[in-house]
């Protein structure tokens, strides 16, 4: 069963690694494969049961795949420590938008109970 599974999740890899080289979309093989496969699980044209073990195994090692990057970008070090305080200030400053954004949104749409509800209408 986890066979078939991998069978799956590598078959659309494939499918979209070989539609970006034939069709020269500008997104990677492996995106252009997981919206293939979003499509078939919407589609109804894989079940969820086929690859949800063999995805959960993937996820639950999920760290062993960034290691190739993180040994990449040990190369970059004296690159970036030239610019390591714009990359710095960079990184935080954009976290703390994400977050102030993220909980901006979250306070607007969540669901008022009844008593905020009054507030504001006699507020306004």
């Amino acid at each position: 069963m986890i066979m078939r599974g991998f069978a799956i999740l590598l078959g659309f890899s494939l499918a979209g690694v070989l539609l970006h080289d034939m069709l020269h979309v500008p997104l990677p093989g492996n995106v252009l494969g997981l919206l293939l496969f979003l499509a078939a699980l919407f589609g109804k044209l894989v079940k969820l049961e086929w690859v949800e073990e063999s995805a959960n195994l993937l996820t639950g090692h999920l760290l062993l795949f960034f290691i190739p990057y993180v040994i990449g970008a040990a190369a970059l070090i004296p690159l970036l420590g030239g610019n390591a305080a714009s990359i710095v200030v960079g990184v935080v400053g954009s976290t703390f938008a994400v977050l102030w954004v993220t909980g901006t949104v979250a306070k607007k749409t969540a669901p008022k109970n009844k008593k905020e509800e009054q507030d504001d209408r006699l507020s306004a």
